[in-house]
Parts: C-alpha cells; sequence; structure tokens
C-alpha cells in the first residue's frame, strides 16, 4: 500500500519464461519480432533479464542496451550515436531535432528555450488548468471521450493560446501533429509494419506536414504584419497611443493587453544577420512547438489516468494529493506512475561510426558504423544501479534520474511545459468526482490512443 509519505507498491510481475533461452533457440531472421512482442506485451521482466543476464542485446536488425549507465553514456554522444533515422521523416535536415550537436542545434534550441521562458510556468499551469474544466465541463452527463476530447484536445488548445498557432480548428492542428508523430518515431526499420502501412503513413504525413507548412506561413506573415503596426512608431500613432492613455487614465478603465504567446514572441524579437534565425528558420520553429506538444503530451496523460484508476491503492493517493493546495504531491505521483507506463520504452540511434557499448564492463560490445541502437529508457528507469527498489511504486523518487523528456542534448525542448502540462490535465481530472473507465481504450491501427470512454458523477467540487 503506498502511504502519504510514499512506502512502496509492488509493481513488477516475475518473468513468464526463459527469454534468451528462446531467443537463443530461434532462427535469426524471426529473433526480432520475439524481442519486439515481449517489448509490447511485457517490457518489465524481458527487460529485467536483459539487465541481468545480457544488458547488451545484438539482433539481426538492431542492438538493444538496457542498463542505466550504458543508455546514459549513448544518449550523451549525439555524434558517435545520432539521430540520421529523423532526417527523412523532417525535411532531409529542416529542424533541429535532427541535428546532432551543431551550429543550428545549439543556437536555435538556445534561443527556442529563451522564448520559451520558465517564468510561465505558474501562468501555463493555471492556462491548462482552464482549459482542462472547460473541456470537462462541455462533456454530456459526465461522459466524455477522454482522448480526442480531452488528452489531445487540451494540448491543441495550449498550442493555440499560448504558443500562438491560432487560425485554423484544434482538430486541424491534432491531425498534422498525429502523422507526423507516427511516421517520424513509430515508422523505423525495427517498427514491423507492412509496405503498405508504411507508404499510408508516409503519404499522409507528406499531405498534412503541406498543409501545415501553408498554415504556418500564412500564420507568420498576418503576425508580423501585425506587430509591425503595433511597433510602429509614427508621430500619429504615438498620438492616438497617448489620447488613449489620458482616456483610461481618466475613466479607470484597464489598459488593453498587448498579445503575448511564443509566435508573437518571436516576431518582435531583432536578430542579426550573423545570428543566422530568420523568418524562415523562425516558421519551421513555429511548426516544431506544435509537433512536440500533442501527441506526446496524450498518450502519457492518458496513460497515467488508466493506471492510476486501475490500481485502487494508487488511486486513492491521487484523489488525495488532487486536492491538496500545493501540487507538487500530486506531480510526483505522476512521474513515478510513467516509469511504468511511458510513451514508448526506448529512444532509437543510429552510430554514425564504430564503437564500443557499455566500454569497461563484462558486457562490452563493439557495434559497427550504421548499426540501429535501442537505448532502452524504460528498462533504465528499473535499475537498482540508479533506483532504490526500482520494481515498487514509490512517489517521492528524484525524478532527475527518469527519461520522461528524453536525456543528454536531445532532450525535450519543451520539458518545463510538459512538467506543468502532463500533471495538470491528470490532476484536473482526477477532481471529478466518482472518475471511471466505461470501457478499454481504443488504438485504432496505430501506436497512440484514439477514443477512450470515460465517466464521473458531477462538476468538480
Amino acid at each position: 500500500m503506498l502511504s502519504s509519505a510514499g512506502e512502496a507498491v509492488t509493481g513488477a510481475t516475475a518473468p513468464r519464461g526463459d527469454y534468451l533461452a528462446v531467443l537463443d533457440a530461434t532462427a535469426p531472421a524471426g529473433q526480432f519480432a520475439l524481442v519486439r512482442r515481449w517489448m509490447d506485451e511485457e517490457p518489465l521482466p524481458f527487460f529485467k533479464t536483459l539487465r541481468e543476464r545480457r544488458p547488451v542485446l545484438v539482433t539481426p536488425v538492431c542492438t538493444l542496451v538496457a542498463g542505466f549507465d550504458a543508455v546514459v553514456d549513448l544518449l550523451r554522444q549525439p555524434r558517435v550515436f545520432t539521430t540520421a533515422l529523423y532526417r527523412p521523416k523532417m525535411g532531409d535536415g529542416i529542424f533541429l531535432m535532427c541535428h546532432d550537436d551543431d551550429a543550428l542545434h545549439t543556437r536555435e534550441k538556445s534561443l527556442m528555450q529563451a522564448v520559451l521562458n520558465r517564468d510561465d510556468l505558474p501562468a501555463v499551469r493555471a492556462m491548462v488548468g482552464r482549459l482542462a474544466n472547460e473541456a470537462l465541463d462541455a462533456a454530456v452527463d459526465g461522459r466524455i471521450d477522454a482522448i480526442a476530447r480531452y488528452t489531445r484536445y487540451v494540448p491543441a488548445r495550449l498550442v493555440q493560446e499560448y504558443f500562438g498557432l491560432r487560425g485554423r480548428d484544434a482538430s486541424d492542428l491534432m491531425e498534422w501533429s498525429y502523422w507526423n508523430q507516427v511516421d517520424t518515431f513509430h515508422n523505423q526499420p525495427f517498427d514491423l509494419l507492412s509496405e503498405e502501412r508504411r507508404r499510408h503513413i508516409e503519404q499522409r504525413h507528406d499531405e498534412t506536414g503541406k498543409e501545415l507548412g501553408r498554415f504556418v506561413e500564412e500564420l507568420v506573415a498576418l503576425r508580423l504584419a501585425e506587430v509591425a503596426l503595433e511597433t510602429a512608431a509614427s508621430p500619429l500613432l504615438l498620438l492616438r497611443r497617448g489620447l488613449a492613455a489620458l482616456g483610461r487614465a481618466l475613466t479607470g478603465a484597464p489598459a488593453p493587453v498587448a498579445r503575448d504567446d511564443i509566435v508573437t514572441r518571436l516576431l518582435r524579437c531583432h536578430f542579426p544577420e550573423t545570428v543566422d534565425f530568420d523568418i524562415k528558420r523562425l516558421g519551421v520553429n513555429v511548426g516544431g512547438l506544435l509537433i512536440g506538444a500533442i501527441e506526446t503530451t496524450s498518450p502519457a496523460v492518458a496513460a497515467v489516468i488508466q493506471l492510476l484508476l486501475e490500481r485502487p491503492e494508487l488511486r486513492e493517493q491521487a484523489l488525495a494529493c488532487a486536492r491538496l493546495p500545493d501540487p507538487a504531491a500530486f506531480d510526483s505521483l505522476v512521474w513515478e506512475a510513467l516509469r511504468f507506463v511511458p510513451i514508448s520504452p526506448y529512444l532509437f540511434r543510429k552510430a554514425a561510426v564504430a564503437a564500443t557499448i557499455a566500454q569497461g564492463t563484462p558486457h562490452a560490445t563493439v557495434v559497427p558504423a550504421g548499426t540501429l541502437v535501442l537505448a532502452l529508457t524504460q528498462s533504465a528507469m528499473f535499475d537498482p544501479a540508479a533506483f532504490e527498489r526500482p520494481e515498487d511504486f514509490i512517489r517521492t523518487r528524484n525524478w532527475y534520474h527518469t527519461f520522461h523528456f528524453g536525456f543528454g542534448p536531445h532532450e525535450c525542448l519543451g520539458r518545463y511545459i510538459g512538467m506543468v502540462l502532463i500533471p495538470e490535465m491528470v490532476r484536473q481530472i482526477f477532481l471529478r468526482p466518482g472518475l471511471a473507465a466505461e470501457g478499454p481504450m481504443d488504438f485504432g491501427d496505430g501506436p497512440f490512443p484514439q477514443h477512450w470512454p470515460v465517466r464521473w458523477e458531477g462538476r468538480a467540487g
């Protein structure tokens, strides 16, 4: 039972069989299909076997790395273990994510992180709470499709309001984000898909990517004109502003609130040519704000809600923590839950040169250039080398050892936004009395949840 002090709740199950004996007895051509099934269906016991007996597993398709230290070492070497597999999915290098430790990556990530000011976080959390309650209040008779109308919808609304991607319906933003994420992260050589399915995903990504590109071009042009008018310093405009300020002083009327969102902030900045961040690069990064927000947040929120509802002792903890004035305890509960149900159990990389994984250990393995590598981040989060009693649910853990937002140079650009967005969305729905699932979560034919019927008994207290 998990107490308010954070005692343990046993989580992982014992291995169902001798994975390695079965694997070694299987012909090479069929080995990775087995590995992939175990990763998808019973990751914790499979990963435990790897950590204890074969922490670097070589298969004909890719090499899996299971231990915490080796995963960290791999992810902090971006020019050795690269994001080259991203490039053909991202316009052959158009976005910073597929650049490894170069000037563009450093420059643009730094600029975007400066504009995504961490001082905004209290306001962002309040905005998330408002948007979440608007979505929940719109439910009929306390019933909602928790995916389409909540876990995907609320991040899309945040993209509109805080990031500033206004002018298109939230459903368009969700569609564009979905196909980009599916193609980039779930249509890779180690994803066992039919050729027909691969072509369909690539076609939809291409179609929706063009729609997103046109939208961003129009958005930036329109908002650039607005910013230009706003900042014009003509005598007539200055006079009009002065008269308006005088009128407000005489009547006590509040000053108008200037538009402040991330797109507007970027357009208000003036970068010299030597910074190499022109209007085209600005537009690319605006599109990236959308792509990184929805189909990362939605499965995380959905998985945590489901886990907390399915385990009575955790459900009680969630209900108690959700009502506390300080959300820190609830946030910790969410981060610990995500160890057990991460949005992906791995990050993938491609070796640019021959390299040694787990150097200096009995399991040191040389992989040749071109090797595809899966850094098993979920396995690393259950490694006793970094986590005390890793198979127990302990909400007071040090979350710095987790990989929820990646690790190293490619750690998520919007990490701190996600750190208020995800737990606040979970918290708000747990404030609805009698919260319960009415059916199973439906993934359709893709990797992300699509529909999930959920109900509650009334408005938040």
